[in-house]
């Protein structure tokens, strides 16, 4: 009897022990998204140069988008694929690029870990959507389903390592060195991590606000502002600012505000109006506009919101300073619109 006691005694210690050893672990966090749209330009062609929502008169697919995040103890982990046209040309694609028709399947968007050393401070390595700019490729972070100027003309994501580090309750920072060229999880082996980025925020309740840096002989050098404010329990202003220039290659200063109301608990309405110029530049390549030309853009969205769906019907107006834009005969015009409607699901 005594040698039965001993034994289950021994169970439970080694039990108790094998429990305290365990590492501290949250359980999988998977999320993501899926979307699609029907878009209308009324000079009956495609016209406007947004990133995502091209197609013209069809109804088309945005993307599928799943992300999985794990943490154990003091280090996570995030990774984050999409599938479809949404993500296709702002990611890594799945081939080597010898074959045109092999890009088609699942596009990387995040990939990277992090450590947290303290309650401050904390390392990111991997492949990490940008810090930089008001709007993301993912539909679920956008009021406007179309996206602006100087989110298709800024970076989509960086590979490198950042510290970040929390200064007080409101204030924080980050520091980190990046991969020579935007939205490339490889660098030039010559060049290697030759970008150097930073970010300043503040964050309290009702406002937030982050002034962004990055600077590199191949990436060039990028300032961006972004700002959030909740005026009220209805009325939010989101705010960008930002200037770019690589030597005299390529190079742009833009605008954008974006203030929205909630009408009802289900529905909101917004504006994004964005001012976005080039800089003089012959030989730059720019998404929508051409070197030493400026739009003007006003997008009404609203936003219909039931469980996780979210539907969004939009209108779009843009002009430009030169004849960059074509009406229904095909003739050169300075202005150009569009409809939107558009569906998102997210989990």
């Amino acid at each position: 009897m005594k040698k039965v006691l001993a034994i289950l005694v021994l169970a439970l210690t080694t039990s108790i022990s094998f429990a305290q050893d365990a590492p501290e672990t949250t359980p999988l966090e998977i999320t993501g998204s899926g979307d699609l749209y029907y878009k209308y330009d009324f000079a009956k062609v495609p016209n406007i140069g947004t990133s995502f929502g091209t197609d013209q008169n069809s109804v088309s697919l945005g993307m599928l988008d799943i992300a999985l995040k794990k943490t154990i103890k003091k280090v996570s982990f995030v990774g984050e694929v999409s599938f479809g046209p949404r993500g296709q040309y702002q990611s890594i694609l799945n081939g080597d690029g010898t074959d045109a028709n092999e890009g088609n399947s699942f596009h990387i968007q995040n990939l990277y870990a992090s450590y947290a050393v303290s309650d401050k401070l904390s390392f990111t390595a991997g492949y990490m959507g940008t810090f930089i700019g008001y709007e993301v490729i993912s539909p679920v972070g956008n009021f406007a389903y179309s996206t602006s100027y100087l989110f298709s003309n800024g970076p989509f994501q960086n590979a490198g390592v950042k510290a970040n580090y929390k200064i007080s309750d409101k204030f924080g920072a980050m520091l980190g060195v990046f991969n020579d060229s935007w939205n490339s999880y490889k660098a030039d082996p010559v060049k290697g991590l030759n970008a150097v980025g930073g970010q300043l925020s503040f964050a309290t309740e009702g406002v937030s606000v982050y002034l962004n840096a990055m600077d590199g002989s191949v990436s060039g050098t990028i300032v961006d502002l972004t700002a959030t404010f909740q005026l009220t329990e209805k009325f939010k202003l989101g705010l960008n600012v930002a200037d770019f220039s690589n030597e005299d290659k390529v190079g742009y200063t833009g605008a954008a505000i974006y203030p929205s109301y909630a009408l009802t608990d289900a529905f909101s309405l917004g504006l994004r109006a964005e001012y976005f110029q080039t800089k003089e530049n012959a030989d730059a390549l720019y998404y929508g506009i051409n070197p030493d030309q400026s739009v003007t853009s006003f997008t009404l969205s609203g936003n219909y919101k039931v469980s996780g769906l979210t539907i969004i019907p939009e209108f779009r107006m843009d002009s430009n300073s030169d004849e960059y834009f074509a009406d229904s005969d095909l003739a050169p015009t300075k202005s150009a619109s569009q409809v939107l409607l558009a569906v998102v699901y997210g989990f």
